[in-house]
């Protein structure tokens, strides 16, 4: 049985950004200073205990941070979360009838639930990495056709 699916969302409006940048700064100052540690203790104001974070998480923050200093919203989705249609079409830009026509072309793995598909995560993640190595790819060889062709 799948766990519901739970997404954290944040929007730059509902943050300071001024704490915000400040923040960032500071975290990506003690990341480059001190980028052997593998927990990172952070103090908390009013005397409180700290908390011990593992290094990844906090770069990851670091990362939402970053965004959100950029003006753009942020949701965290677990990583085995399994997404409607119409959501990993929202993920991938795409239109939900190209989505199942991915689908159906079993070009990114799903499953069905009666009449509703259910689309990993890591497989809408996987198929973009590939569309967009892909993509890379294409412009690499047009670039080197314009220069054997002098252009």
């Amino acid at each position: 049985m799948t766990r519901p699916l739970i997404v954290s969302s944040v929007q730059p409006e509902e943050v300071d950004a001024e704490t915000v940048q400040r923040a960032l700064r500071r975290i990506k100052d003690f990341l480059v200073k001190q980028h052997e540690t593998e927990l990172v203790e952070i103090l908390v104001e009013h005397g409180q205990t700290s908390l011990i974070l593992p290094r990844p998480t906090v770069t990851l923050f670091a990362q939402i941070l970053t965004q959100l200093a950029d003006g753009r919203g942020v949701s965290v989705i677990p990583s085995e979360a399994e997404l409607t249609t119409q959501q990993a079409a929202d993920l991938l830009g795409v239109s939900r009838p190209y989505m199942i026509r991915l689908l159906e072309k079993e070009k990114i793995p799903h499953r069905k639930i009666g009449r509703h598909r259910r689309v990993p995560l890591a497989e809408i993640l996987a198929y973009q990495r590939r569309d967009d190595e892909h993509r890379r790819k294409a412009v690499d060889e047009l670039g080197e056709l314009g220069q054997e062709l002098g252009t």
